[in-house]
């Protein structure tokens, strides 16, 4: 067991950024790797050229390798931001321009999970107000999901690096998947459950794993503390995993940890190259 029976897909946009956008699937593929995710890539725009579009997945395609999570747009990410879809305004709108941008463009690839960050709260906004404008928000993005035979995944956050975003536990995520799904009936709103943010919270990870497997729709880890590679930390990854394979979960685990001081190549040793490839 431990990380011998999963799905590993690399997140592209946190490893290989060493190199530009269109040279990390191909890196990914030659360190063995053949699924990868992405943080929406266009921070500056919620819909780029589409010839920006096309460049990615003739990328993609050239690599082999196949796309699995993408997020929507969501503001500076990385940089201050924590999604937009809850923040009135102009951010608002950008996320709404993008739902049909990033929904196509996952169709294009054949990715099934798009990822929807919630946002920070502002000041002066009724906390209320923003949870109102995300779950329309929300509505609209699990809606267009669900045309491209997708789920939406909601994220929780840990409270240290992320201290104004508010679903910084599982149950606050959890409870916006419920009522994603309440309110459109499609239930393909599923929580994206991330190891190291749950670990930064202080939550019970085997209890969150035993509570929450059901409702999950992906997984990302990174060890703790630092965000470096497994085994650069304190936590049992391989040990929760086994757990989550027993819980039912049978999806993709995205690597998403920093690689350090080192080219990203050379983070995987933990794990054999024969189970790089997605079986």
């Amino acid at each position: 067991m431990g990380y011998t029976d999963q799905r590993f897909n690399v997140n592209l946009s946190i490893l290989f950024t060493e190199l530009p956008l269109l040279e990390r699937p191909a890196a990914a593929a030659a360190a063995g790797f053949t699924a990868v995710e992405l943080w929406w890539p266009w921070i500056e725009t919620p819909t780029p050229d589409q010839s920006e579009l096309d460049a990615l997945k003739k990328a993609l395609d050239d690599a082999g390798t196949q796309l699995v999570g993408l997020n929507f747009y969501a503001g500076q990410l990385p940089g201050p931001d924590r999604g937009a879809l809850s923040v009135p305004g102009e951010e608002s709108d950008r996320f709404r321009a993008n739902i049909d941008v990033a929904a196509g463009f996952a169709a294009s690839v054949g990715c099934k999970a798009l990822n929807a960050l919630y946002g920070n709260r502002v000041d002066g906004v009724d906390p209320a107000a923003q949870d109102e404008l995300a779950l329309e928000n929300l509505v609209l993005a699990a809606r267009a999901a669900d045309r491209i035979g997708a789920i939406l995944l909601i994220e929780a956050l840990n409270k240290p690096e992320s201290p104004r975003y508010p679903l910084v536990s599982a149950p606050a995520a959890i409870e916006v998947v419920d009522r994603v799904n309440a309110a459109t009936g499609l239930g393909n709103a599923k929580f994206l459950l991330d190891l190291y943010h749950l670990s930064m919270n202080g939550e019970d990870l085997p209890e969150v794993i035993e509570r929450y497997t059901a409702r999950t729709g992906h997984v990302q880890i990174a060890d703790n503390p630092g965000r470096g590679a497994p085994g650069t930390g304190d936590l049992d990854l391989a040990g929760l995993l086994d757990r989550l394979k027993k819980a039912g979960y049978e999806g993709w685990v995205g690597l998403e940890y920093k690689a350090g001081d080192r080219p990203s190549a050379e983070s995987f040793e933990w794990l054999p190259r024969p189970q790089r490839a997605a079986n």
